[in-house]
């Protein structure tokens, strides 16, 4: 007899269809599992054979063979033990085959029938939404799969629970999955930061239209606590976003964690990091740093001492906000739309400019430094500025500094116009898209033609530069790109061409 049994398997940000399709026939007893079946996959013959004994069920004594089709997509992870072991008892007529229509099943057995969490899951949900199946799932992975909205979720702690279900005697209950509400979320203070008052203006800019930002400065400066304050102050995640993010931590090493359902990801590798490590990869491949910060915050400390070759794989994912990796038999696609900020030294000691000559780096050795940052890349940065040494005073007389939530709000404003205007923030603004919402008024115009020739700045910057200016005016309330807006955004470019100068 055949039985077919629907589940999912997971490759990349996708969870294709799987049929895990069960043939019980006459010949001395054999109990194999073909399809491109894993090592774990393997293993659950073994797995289903006993969670069947100890429930009592009788183990087909003919020759047992499982197929998992489509046979060319590699299939890993427990999670077709459950499938498995209902197919074979609808093959051997213990169970009804016509159960199991509209529906897919997930789970890894126990050797006693009980349902262990199965990981990277969330996809399949997804996937079984779109598709209008119901799904049956261990009762551990229901908190998770609930995250989406509308689909038909049944939890279980047993075997001998979803064979009650197929039977009839005792049918689950499936809930449908409702979207989460978005709990308070703690950040870290932008208050707590004293000083800082350019450093504080350019996060509040790049926070308001997705801008990247590099910040420069000497070593207890504030940089990274100016960096670990952005994601207070961006607008909140929006549903979608949100499903997007708990996504792509669900494929990951870590996993999912339900307390940070809604929270901007905020990511800062080591500067040992390996390309691998940033966008991801491996034989299955699975998210890096610029896929785990997607709809957060990508923080890069100490920017030239990560190794070149490492920096340049961000170029195509800043401009794209994906990343493609290809292997010999297929691509895995995984979103990246992060926000990149950096921090790094004026030179090697860290003190150049200081005011008690604390520096003794030679011209060479800071443009050798500086150096390792390559151009293409530094041209990708929106913002530019100068993080200097905060004065003692400031920590005992400079009164209270803004909130976080006094800037959000600001920034939720000035966002929600791109939003309404062009349906993204200004940093993804394409060509088409400047020549219609970057209007420059007549003196503003001829400030950014100077600037373009005094300064030597690449065609990239130009545009850039605007998007920025575009920024400015929106919070400033303006329709129009005024002087001051461009003046301002030009200003932080001034790293970038004291660059091209040295």
């Amino acid at each position: 007899m055949l039985a077919t049994v629907l589940s999912r398997a997971q490759f990349g940000m996708e969870a294709p269809q799987v049929c895990v399709e069960v043939h019980v026939g006459a010949g001395l007893p054999v109990f194999s599992i073909v399809g491109l079946p894993e090592a774990v996959v393997k293993e659950s013959k073994e797995r289903v054979r006993s969670a069947l004994a100890t429930a009592r069920f009788e183990f087909p004594a003919g020759r047992i063979v499982v197929n998992l089709a489509p046979a060319d997509l590699p299939k890993e992870g427990g999670r077709f033990d459950l499938p498995i072991a209902l197919g074979v008892l609808a093959a051997s007529e213990q169970l009804p085959r016509e159960a199991f229509a509209g529906c897919e099943f997930y789970g890894e057995l126990s050797l006693s029938g009980e349902l262990r969490a199965v990981r990277r899951l969330l996809p399949a949900v997804c996937e079984a939404s779109a598709a209008r199946h119901r799904v049956v799932l261990p009762a551990a992975n229901l908190a998770e799969a609930s995250l989406v909205r509308g689909v038909e979720v049944a939890a279980t702690a047993h075997l001998l629970e979803v064979c009650a279900h197929v039977t009839g005697t005792t049918p689950l209950v499936f809930g449908s999955g409702a979207s989460r509400g978005r709990a308070d979320i703690n950040y870290p203070d932008l208050g707590e930061v004293r000083g800082q008052v350019h450093a504080k203006r350019a996060l509040e800019i790049a926070a308001a239209g997705a801008h990247s930002l590099l910040m420069i400065g000497p070593p207890g400066s504030g940089k990274s606590m100016l960096a670990h304050r952005l994601p207070g102050i961006l607008p909140p995640m929006t549903e979608r976003e949100a499903l997007e993010t708990a996504t792509v931590a669900s494929i990951s090493a870590q996993g999912f964690r339900l307390q940070d359902w809604a929270r901007r990801p905020f990511r800062a590798p080591h500067h040992t990091a390996s390309g691998i490590a940033l966008v991801g990869g491996g034989s299955h491949p699975r998210p890096g740093e610029i896929s785990l910060a997607h709809n957060g915050v990508l923080f890069l400390d100490e920017l030239p001492e990560f190794p070149r070759h490492v920096l340049e794989v961000l170029r195509e994912p800043l401009e794209s906000g994906t990343i493609t990796i290809s292997r010999a038999a297929r691509q895995a696609d995984f979103p990246a739309r992060f926000q990149f900020v950096a921090a790094m030294n004026p030179c090697p000691c860290g003190y150049l400019g200081d005011a008690r000559g604390r520096c003794h780096c030679t011209p060479a050795q800071v443009e050798l430094y500086r150096a390792r940052i390559s151009g293409p890349l530094l041209d990708r940065i929106d913002l530019h500025v100068e993080v200097a040494r905060v004065d003692s005073t400031q920590f005992v007389l400079s009164s209270a500094a803004e909130s976080s939530v006094t800037v959000a709000e600001r920034v939720a404003t000035a966002r929600a116009t791109q939003m309404e205007r062009c349906a993204r923030p200004n940093a993804f603004l394409s060509d088409k898209d400047i020549e219609g919402v970057c209007r420059v008024e007549r003196t503003a115009a001829a400030m950014l033609v100077r600037a373009l020739e005094q300064l030597g700045l690449s065609a990239r910057a130009y545009h850039r530069i605007l998007k920025v200016a575009r920024t400015i005016a929106d919070l400033d309330g303006r329709t129009s790109i005024a002087a001051p807006h461009v003046g301002e955004a030009i200003q932080f470019k001034r790293f970038q061409a004291m660059q091209r100068v040295a």
